[in-house]
């Protein structure tokens, strides 16, 4: 079996090289300050009181060691972020994981769903959710899409239990006395994570998280899709998968548009980042939430939803998986998989 695969350039490097340049200029500024005052020094000395000389030597000395120093903390400052930024950044690269995060007495809690959504995942949150009291939770994504097929499965099973979704990265600080649990709102959620946070509903975006989508396409071919060579059993695959995730769309109350923005940008593009107005359009975002630092359980208030355009049928919201049990000419049992993963940046490029 083919696997869902990611090519992902870490945005942070350039932020890195930019950081190091910076300070190397700053360094060999501080070497040249160094060397005209030693030099205005000498000087001063020969035509001057020697005393007087050496005080002010004392004094630019002293100025270029407090900018040494602020340069050194600002670099530490920068360089820790981004080690953080590019931990989040390879969470996101593995393998879907569900974990608990706990915030009593302050809210209920939540679950941090991290990663691509493989065939494994709704299995794994099936055993995550066993013996846990799940139904109306928060689930918070940070995730750069997967295989579409076990994504719907997987929404499926979120919106049977009536969960609220939203976009984040979830942290855990801990303290002699207790664990203080946050969401950090500068998260992504990329491709088929987009129609996981569909599945919630409930569904809240924050303003700083980053929401965009691209085509489905064969898991093993979206690297060079252009290059790739397809079959007819591929092509139906295809068509056979957009038209599951279009039922899909629609059960959770998703539109037209959202197919249409999804639909319109090929594997070899750019993801199209959903704008306010068209996160609104699309119906993924339906609740305005009022900020309480650390509470994804926060008071919300409802909006009112987009109506749903271009239904292919008036279709009623089911609650179980549509695909009947039976054998088929399935992408898994071919081999091939079609995914929605975010595809590599160019070079120089996020």
């Amino acid at each position: 079996m083919y696997a869902v695969t990611t090519r992902l350039v870490p945005p942070d490097s350039r932020g890195i090289m930019l950081v190091m340049l910076v300070f190397l200029f700053a360094v060999s500024l501080l070497a040249n300050l160094a060397t005209i005052s030693r030099a205005a020094f000498s000087e001063c000395a020969r035509i001057s009181d020697p005393a007087s000389a050496r005080a002010r030597w004392a004094e630019v000395r002293g100025w270029m060691l407090l900018v040494g120093a602020a340069l050194c903390i600002a670099l530490v400052v920068i360089l820790s972020g981004s080690a953080h930024a590019g931990v989040a950044l390879e969470e996101r690269k593995f393998p879907m994981k569900f974990s608990w995060v706990a915030c009593q007495p302050n809210c209920r809690g939540w679950v941090s769903a991290v990663g691509i959504v493989t065939a494994d995942s709704p299995r794994d949150f099936d055993e995550f959710a066993r013996g846990r009291q799940l139904s109306g939770a928060t689930i918070v994504l940070d995730s750069s899409g997967g295989s579409v097929n076990d994504s719907i499965a997987l929404g499926r099973r979120w919106r049977n239990l009536g969960a609220l979704t939203t976009v984040g990265i979830s942290a855990e600080t801990y303290t002699a006395s207790s664990t203080l649990a946050s969401m950090a709102p500068v998260a992504h959620c990329e491709s088929m994570c987009v129609f996981l946070l569909l599945s919630g509903k409930t569904r809240y975006v924050p303003e700083t998280a980053h929401v965009r989508v691209h085509q489905i396409w064969m898991g093993d071919r979206a690297n060079d899709a252009r290059a790739a060579t397809y079959s007819a059993d591929d092509l139906m695959i295809v068509e056979r998968d957009i038209g599951r995730l279009a039922k899909y769309t629609f059960d959770m109350g998703g539109t037209g548009d959202l197919l249409s923005l999804s639909l319109n940008v090929p594997p070899w593009e750019d993801l199209h980042e959903l704008s306010r107005e068209e996160l609104r359009l699309t119906n993924l975002v339906t609740t305005d939430m009022v900020p309480q630092p650390g509470n994804p359980n926060a008071a919300v208030v409802e909006l009112t939803p987009e109506p749903v355009q271009n239904r292919f049928a008036s279709v009623v919201a089911t609650e179980i998986d549509p695909e009947p049990a039976k054998l088929t000419r399935s992408a898994e049992a071919m081999g091939r998989r079609t995914g929605g993963v975010r595809a590599a940046a160019p070079p120089g490029q996020e």
